[in-house]
């Protein structure tokens, strides 16, 4: 992989600096990760850094540390993290599944609470990939009836 480096930012830095930040959109700050990681500039690196510590969703992490890693940057990619993803999370499920009816669905729950947390949603969305359904109805069918 051949990284051109560059002393300028992107001209659409501004907006890529906004997706990085968007919280309920993994798959933009992903695509935001995919553009910086073709500059290699300090201010592209500073912002792919915090993404690599702090995004909530792992599987950004890493690719944030792929691209920093690509660039020559000395790098630890962090552990994923352990529990709830978004702060409350659990408390977050058992509320959505105690404001539907007696005997609802799983795809009332997982449609209600992509309507009302959809950084919950984003987030676990983002991080389970493939494997969201399955863990989402693992989840929703294990909470207190």
């Amino acid at each position: 992989m051949n990284i051109e480096v560059n002393n300028e930012v992107p001209a659409n830095f501004e907006e890529l600096k906004k997706s990085a930040n968007r919280s309920s959109n993994w798959r933009e700050r992903q695509d935001a990760v995919e553009q910086l990681g073709q500059w290699n500039d300090q201010q592209s690196i500073n912002i792919l850094t915090r993404i690599m510590t702090s995004d909530a969703v792992y599987p950004i992490q890493e690719l944030a540390y792929r691209k920093l890693k690509a660039f020559g940057e000395d790098v630890q990619l962090p552990p994923r993290k352990k529990g709830d993803l978004v702060k409350g999370a659990g408390k977050v499920f058992v509320r959505i599944k105690k404001s539907l009816p007696e005997g609802h669905t799983f795809e009332a729950f997982k449609e209600k609470l992509q309507k009302t947390r959809t950084d919950v949603y984003d987030t676990y969305e983002g991080d389970k990939g493939a494997d969201f359904d399955h863990w989402l109805e693992t989840t929703w069918a294990s909470l207190l009836k």
